[in-house]
């Protein structure tokens, strides 16, 4: 295959069957874009579907999604580069950047009026657990305790863009396990506290300017809202309803696990930057060492795994491709094993709630991304179609 060029006409047909099929198909997607990029540029734009269901404007290829946890990665870059300019280590205690965090302790159980049972932590959080999901953080949706924690303390939703919405509880010591939550979210405020600037103007300026991503934003610009997707849920009998949520606008909080709204092609500009190794278009924006870092596991001895739901109108309870060995990098989810779809062993990807997904593979230098508004996450319709969609691009791979 020859690099920066449209992929051959098998692979196309392919891959727009794979799209018409997820919309057309009995409780379907309503709309879905899916592009692939190379080291180089595009190499597969589809769309197929409409914006909101029961309306008539088509899904585009600029429409606007809110991108939920595909923000994560992000953040991250903005992290690396305080590391890169010595700055902050990963080593460094939270608590030095944003000392809240230490406030923050350890669930051990319930009482028998249903009131939480708190401790200290037995150490520090670190940025590196943090950055790799092992601080003792969760999130309400994927974990009971934590949902009744919130709920017998009256904390405010981590969707609600607030800064209480972070300040929860540890649901296990730091460095103990792998739990995926609101990590993301600490990190985009130990952003905040080292640049002086809100998470979104450091975006901005280091990471969404030097790649030409202008349809990316914690806010919602004008133009952005006029080609926004609707979020849609899917009842417990499979029918699909839109659901007129917007997250909060302006938010309280830069949401560094969650917040973000973009399109297709801007995410796939920052997965074409970690293709070629940090390098953008107008620079460099990470050191190719700390890109190699970054798709590296970081857990030692943990496994990242699966997640349980706990709030089935956000989630299904699941795991991505059961019983491959998973591992875990600054902040993406590593397959340790070559998946079904073909992706090798060693390379790296994630997904945002709404049913987003995407991959990223420095050894071939192909990357996509599959973009829905779906709830609950792992739809029974977005998430096959994504796995069909990734192997008819690996089929056809050459």
């Amino acid at each position: 295959m020859r690099e920066g060029t449209i992929m051959n006409n098998r692979l196309k047909e392919a891959a727009d069957s794979v799209l018409t099929n997820t919309v057309a198909e009995s409780g379907g997607a309503p709309g879905v874009v899916a592009m692939v990029t190379d080291r180089r540029a595009n190499i597969y734009e589809g769309t197929a579907g409409l914006r909101e269901m029961g309306k008539t404007e088509p899904i585009a290829t600029d429409s606007v999604f809110a991108i939920f946890s595909c923000t994560k990665a992000l953040t991250g870059t903005a992290l690396m580069q305080l590391v890169e300019e010595g700055l902050v280590t990963l080593d460094d205690p939270a608590r030095d950047y944003v000392p809240d965090i230490a406030e923050i302790q350890v669930l051990d159980g319930f009482d028998s009026n249903g009131q939480p049972k708190l401790r200290p932590p037995k150490s520090d959080i670190t940025i590196n657990q943090l950055m790799l999901h092992t601080a003792g953080f969760g999130y309400e949706f994927f974990s009971h305790d934590d949902l009744a924690f919130r709920t017998a303390r009256e904390t405010a939703s981590v969707v609600s863009s607030t800064y209480d919405g972070i300040k929860s509880v540890l649901l296990h010591d730091p460095g103990e396990r792998w739990m995926y939550g609101v990590n993301l979210d600490w990190v985009g405020k130990i952003v905040e506290a080292v640049r002086g600037k809100r998470l979104g103007q450091v975006m901005q300026e280091r990471i969404f300017n030097p790649l030409g991503m202008t349809d990316s934003a914690f806010t919602l610009t004008p133009a952005m809202r006029s080609r926004l997707a609707s979020l849609h849920t899917r009842a417990e009998d499979g029918q699909l309803a839109p659901w007129d949520l917007v997250l909060p606008q302006p938010p309280e909080m830069d949401m560094g696990g969650h917040g973000l709204y973009g399109t297709v092609p801007d995410y796939l500009k920052f997965i074409r930057m970690i293709l070629n190794d940090g390098e953008g278009p107008d620079g460099r924006v990470l050191n190719k060492e700390t890109v190699e870092k970054m798709s590296r596991n970081g857990l030692a001895g943990l496994q990242s795994g699966g997640w349980t739901t706990s709030i089935p109108a956000l989630s299904n309870s699941g795991e991505f491709f059961p019983g491959l060995k998973k591992s875990w990098g600054y902040t993406f989810q590593i397959n340790d094993e070559p998946t079904p779809s073909g992706r090798p062993a060693g390379q790296i990807m994630w997904a945002g709630l709404a049913n987003l997904f995407y991959w990223i593979d420095r050894q071939n230098g192909i990357g996509g991304m599959w973009a829905s508004q779906i709830l609950p996450f792992k739809d029974i319709s977005s998430y096959p179609g994504f796995v069909d969609f990734e192997s008819s691009v690996y089929r056809y791979l050459k």
